[in-house]
């Protein structure tokens, strides 16, 4: 068995909103909130990347977890903004956390779900009874060019999670990819701002891989929609989870507690393992999750939790300490777009 032990999340306090950055550049903010449903989004600060965003996630976790750091044996960091070309994130964060030296690390990066790809990684470790605990990350400081549709949605944000072989707050019930070469979104090796295929990305690209890992997982496990409490989707924008889950037979109401993207935008590798954490703040025991992340390239990966009644206690702690996604999405400083290109672009 596989168990999510513990979890961890972090999301800066700095947000701009939507209606800003389309006023710099005379467009209707109406029309651009409306159509990709993003009101305002989180903003690093200037000393934040995504080495201490990650380490402030995997803090968390790994304190709430109640497993000593020197036991973990695998750490992996899924981003698409690095702070080094050349120079591992995960061997920073895991001296910050003291795992000590006898642990496996690397840095992986597949757009999106570079998460989820560490998620899968640590699983099939402790699977195997190679490890008993491992650590995966998302964190992005998400890049967007000045006048770029991305600028409205690329976030900040870090989501760390702790597997092991003993009982945790979930289980690991199954998971699946679905992948081909699609490059609907990339950035070559020097240049600065990521490229994208505009509307490309969406049918082809972001559809086609969710929902194919959505019904392969379905089918693997001989599950239908109606089987699970929640859904989680990853989120360029609020239209495109939506959609997806709408597709595939899923309610609104299995989709809602997991929507962070409405009121802090897309955090890349954060995104669907922050709507993952959303829903276990308030889940209770004994629910699934279905849950499905996506990155450009392209790719998707597909999982199925299930809660245990371990999980009270993570909730309460995390609320005492205000740590739920639900109050570190609350806790907010609005800046203007001066200051923001001055935290995101250190202009």
């Amino acid at each position: 068995m596989v168990h999510l032990i513990s979890y961890g999340t972090y999301i800066p306090k700095y947000r701009i909103k939507i209606a800003d950055i389309a006023g710099v550049w005379k467009k209707d903010s109406r029309e651009i909130t409306s159509g990709l449903g993003v009101t305002e989004k989180s903003v690093p600060g200037i000393d934040e990347d995504a080495v201490t965003v990650a380490y402030e996630a995997a803090s968390l976790c790994v304190e709430h977890s109640g497993i000593p750091p020197g036991t973990i044996e695998a750490l992996f960091v899924g981003s698409e903004s690095h702070p080094y070309a050349v120079n591992p994130t995960s061997t920073i964060v895991g001296e910050f956390l003291g795992l000590g030296n006898t642990y496996v690390a690397a840095d992986t990066e597949f757009a999106c779900k570079a998460g989820t790809a560490g998620i899968q990684m640590v699983a099939g470790l402790v699977g195997s009874g190679h490890i008993q605990f491992g650590l995966a990350i998302g964190s992005d400081t998400a890049q967007s060019k000045p006048h770029d549709v991305l600028e409205y949605t690329s976030a900040c944000a870090a989501v760390a999670v702790l597997l092991g072989n003993r009982r945790g707050v979930a289980e690991l019930l199954s998971y699946t990819s679905f992948t081909s070469d699609t490059p609907d979104f990339w950035r070559r090796d020097g240049i600065r701002y990521p490229s994208h295929a505009g509307r490309f990305t969406g049918e082809p690209a972001y559809f086609h891989h969710c929902i194919g890992a959505s019904e392969r997982l379905l089918q693997q496990t001989k599950k239908k929609p109606s089987d699970f409490d929640y859904c989680v989707f990853h989120m360029p924008n609020g239209r495109f989870p939506r959609e997806a889950a709408l597709r595939l037979g899923f309610t609104m109401e299995q989709l809602l507690p997991s929507l962070i993207v409405d009121s802090i935008g897309n955090p890349y590798a954060a995104s669907s393992m922050l709507g993952l954490s959303a829903v276990l703040d308030i889940v209770k025991p004994g629910k699934t999750i279905f849950m499905v992340s996506y990155g450009s390239g392209a790719g998707s990966d597909g999982f199925i939790w299930k809660t245990t009644d371990k999980l009270a206690d993570m909730q309460k702690k995390r609320k005492k300490n205000n740590q739920l996604v639900a109050q570190q999405r609350d806790k907010k400083a609005y800046i203007d777009y001066v200051e923001y290109l001055k935290k995101t672009h250190k202009i």
